[in-house]
């Protein structure tokens, strides 16, 4: 399957970056109706977000990184966290469940699956991947990076990922160690 292969690519490829650690917050942004090749919001489809899903729960098995699914404008773009996230992070839980009409397929799928799922408001994630032109851009930390990555869609559906770094602030006077992009 096309979009398997596609999903498998992507992940590698963002292994391969070296970006993803440990206890840090990953979003996902993703329009299934863009991956089947239909305008967002239009066409969702449980099947595409369980193959996803599945690909995400292996990457986070892999590296130990929270994942965080971004609701559809109709909830305010609002993610799907395990509890222990909110908790950990102190992130503000809202009440609503996603369902594919109002929260998109993918988060809901995501919502399903998770052990104890709760849904937040907003989130600084370290990384995020958008999957359709989701917008993730308002749910990470203040200096994103862009990842070029090889494989540049899954479906038909364009893709960008991007890491964050710390803000460098000082001047030219100012020293930043021996990696100042991590």
């Amino acid at each position: 399957m096309m979009i398997t292969n596609d999903i498998e690519k992507v992940m590698n490829q963002w292994l391969d970056t070296d970006c993803l650690h440990k206890d840090e917050i990953v979003v996902i942004g993703c329009s299934t109706s863009e991956v089947a090749g239909h305008p967002i919001g239009t066409s969702g489809s449980t099947r595409i977000a369980k193959n996803i899903y599945e690909q995400l729960a292996k990457l986070q098995k892999q590296t130990g990184v929270h994942l965080a699914f971004q609701c559809c404008e109709h909830l305010n773009r609002s993610l799907v966290v395990e509890r222990q996230t909110a908790v950990r992070y102190g992130l503000e839980e809202v009440a609503v469940v996603p369902v594919p009409e109002a929260g998109g397929s993918m988060a809901s799928y995501a919502y399903k699956q998770m052990e104890n799922p709760v849904v937040v408001e907003n989130i600084s994630a370290h990384a995020g991947i958008d999957i359709g032109e989701t917008m993730i851009g308002m749910h990470l930390k203040a200096v994103a990076v862009p990842l070029k990555l090889e494989q540049r869609t899954i479906g038909h559906a364009r893709i960008r990922a991007a890491r964050t770094r710390p803000k460098l602030i000082g001047g030219h006077r100012a020293f930043y160690g021996e990696n100042p992009s991590r």
